[in-house]
């Protein structure tokens, strides 16, 4: 199928409102899910022709549309994170009431954590930090590691549990 046998303003209006479905399904916000879409027919556009099956077109920007969608989520949740790291940074300036011993005190639970963190295996600290630091579901971490959804469940809440007893520990006298 080449691009000039295939008309887009045809493909917009046949499948226009079924990529607005899965864009907005995933996203949760009209706006976004609309720029989805758009997105989503660019990237069609593009790569047109190399579809063979025009019967499969559906399912083909269906996939698209899908992870365009997902994509778009994480940057938001980016954007979102780093935006809240921006305030936390500003309340954390503006508390000038913290005293040189909560502060020292910080320092050592935060340097306790990155150790605890640092002794654990290659396998469960990658878990860790997909969770952690990236904010990522079991199931998209299973898939990056090629690990069963129950094995990475199984490793986050071993890890949490291990770092609230270490942390309970030393901080419950």
């Amino acid at each position: 199928m080449t691009k000039r046998s295939v008309d887009m303003s045809e493909i917009c209006n046949l499948y226009n409102k079924r990529l607005f479905h899965i864009a907005y399904c995933i996203t949760r916000d009209h706006y976004l899910a609309q720029d989805v879409v758009q997105e989503t027919l660019i990237k069609a556009f593009k790569k047109i022709d190399t579809i063979e099956d025009r019967e499969k077109l559906g399912a083909w920007l269906s996939a698209i549309a899908t992870r365009t969608a997902i994509d778009f989520v994480r940057k938001e949740r980016r954007t979102y994170e780093r935006i809240a790291d921006c305030i936390d940074l500003e309340n954390c300036l503006e508390r000038n009431h913290l005293d040189a011993g909560q502060e020292a005190e910080m320092n050592m639970l935060q340097e306790q954590i990155y150790a605890y963190v640092d002794s654990l295996s290659p396998e469960q600290k990658r878990v860790f930090l997909l969770k952690v630091n990236h904010g990522l579901k079991e199931r998209e971490i299973a898939d990056i590691l090629q690990l069963n959804p129950n094995t990475v469940k199984t490793k986050i809440f071993r890890v949490r549990k291990q770092l609230r007893e270490m942390l309970g520990d030393r901080y419950s006298a």
